[in-house]
């Protein structure tokens, strides 16, 4: 059984033909959002920033994520990024522990502290000053009705952005405006986005906890947040603009490493349900995706990657007994990868984007 999945654009699959996977021909890694869904990778991570990027780097390494992403990418971020992964799983798993109907503020309590486990007490200045590692955190600023946290408003700005997203991608500008902090400056590959109206904002010390916070804030779950220095009105989860990263990654010539928890991309919040958004080639080109293979997700307890649903369908010691189970089992992602640079065959085993 292979435990991995790989996908590549023809610019990825040139280069991996040509001379393998080499950390520095890697200049961007992108991190989704879906929730529990990240400690499917927890063991393809630990690997990539345990061995494949333990040497130094001549350029930057940007690390694009929204939601649970940005957390993974924060973590990858840090001085330590095997201890933040640590700390941030540990809490992700055993310490979200809620009251049997929660509210918004409730929740929004429990996943500040689990950002502030992740973060450590000094993480933040990590990331500022990271020598090569460069964070971009996606949000979701709120607009027209999606621009306070009533719930009422916020419930129609979500069911407007739904019924006119099944139209048109663009539309999503009318309740949501992405917006990037990043600490890259005028070296941010994400400058050139045009899909979406897009802001870009400096990460700094005095708002990249907010940013962190906003990027992962759930809609109707979790509430928004006002970030010091950002576009105004409340931020929201990344995801609602950019679920699954279906963006330009910029004019660069190096790959776009991609550990994904599935082998497709869905562009937008409101796209999940929609089968025929689905991102094609355009702007992977040059990315190489790294997934959980089906037969190995069909090896995991009940047969799938963690999600929300084992919130209400779990009692909270099967959630956790699970969630480690998902955890540990990931292992095997990083050690096949592992396997196949060493051997040289990686680009045997990947499959064309197209």
């Amino acid at each position: 059984m292979h435990a991995l999945s790989l996908r590549a654009g023809p610019d990825a699959l040139e280069v991996l033909r040509e001379r393998g996977l080499r950390a520095a021909d890697v200049d961007l890694m992108p991190a989704a959002s879906g929730g529990p869904k990240w400690l499917a990778l927890a063991g393809l991570d630990r690997f990539l920033f345990r061995d494949f990027f333990a040497a130094p780097r001549a350029r930057p390494l940007h690390l694009v994520g929204s939601s649970i992403g940005s957390w993974r990418m924060a973590c990858l971020a840090q001085r330590d990024p095997l201890a933040a992964l640590d700390r941030g799983h540990h809490a992700y798993i055993h310490d979200q522990r809620y009251s049997p109907k929660p509210g918004t503020a409730e929740v929004s309590a429990v996943l500040a502290r689990v950002l502030d486990t992740l973060l450590g007490k000094t993480g933040v200045e990590e990331i500022l000053a990271h020598p090569w590692a460069r964070l971009h955190i996606i949000t979701s600023q709120g607009r027209g009705l999606a621009r306070t946290g009533a719930r009422t408003m916020l419930g129609s700005a979500l069911t407007a952005a739904a019924a006119l997203n099944a139209v048109s991608r663009r539309s999503l500008a009318l309740q949501f405006r992405r917006v990037i902090f990043s600490n890259a400056g005028n070296a941010s590959p994400l400058l050139g986005l045009r899909d979406l109206p897009t802001a870009f904002v400096t990460l700094t010390a005095a708002n990249l906890r907010d940013a962190l916070r906003a990027s992962g804030s759930i809609p109707m779950v979790i509430d928004g947040v006002s970030i010091a220095s950002a576009p105004g009105g409340l931020h929201w989860d990344g995801g609602v603009t950019d679920y699954h990263l279906d963006i330009d990654f910029g004019p660069g010539d190096g790959i776009v490493l991609y550990p994904h928890f599935y082998s497709h991309v869905v562009p937008g919040w409101f796209d999940k349900s929609l089968a025929w958004r689905r991102a094609g080639v355009t702007n992977f080109r040059r990315a190489l995706l790294l997934a959980p293979s089906d037969a190995f997700v069909a090896t995991l307890p009940n047969g799938r990657i963690p999600d929300r649903r084992d919130f209400f369908a779990m009692s909270e010691s099967v959630r956790i007994a699970t969630w480690e189970t998902i955890r540990v089992a990931s292992t095997a992602l990083g050690d096949e990868l592992g396997e196949l640079l060493v051997s040289g065959r990686i680009a045997e085993r990947v499959k064309s984007w197209v």
